[in-house]
């Protein structure tokens, strides 16, 4: 069984919203129905990046590292096109 890491942009705030789950698509439309507290505040949102791991161990881990400093430098440096042309920088902590 695959496990996912990914990240949502929330277009009205502007702001990154960093999670993991084993059922992304199903996670991904608990997301947009409003299901996840963070996300129901900051619609619309959409997904932006993701990565596939192989347990749910590992999965957590590139979670956790993708919300430290070094984390959101390393999405700020594999999003970087995409960031300066939808102007979002801010990779906050959920």
């Amino acid at each position: 069984m695959m496990h996912y890491t990914y990240v949502l942009l929330s277009e009205s705030a502007g702001r990154f919203y960093t999670g993991y789950s084993a059922d992304l698509r199903k996670r991904l439309a608990d997301h947009q129905r409003d299901r996840v507290r963070w996300t129901a505040a900051h619609q619309p949102v959409r997904l932006i990046y993701y990565e596939a791991c192989l347990s749910q161990e590992d999965a957590l881990r590139r979670e956790r590292f993708l919300k430290s400093g070094k984390g959101k430098r390393y999405l700020r440096n594999r999003l970087a096109s995409h960031l300066s042309s939808s102007k979002c920088s801010k990779l906050e902590r959920h």
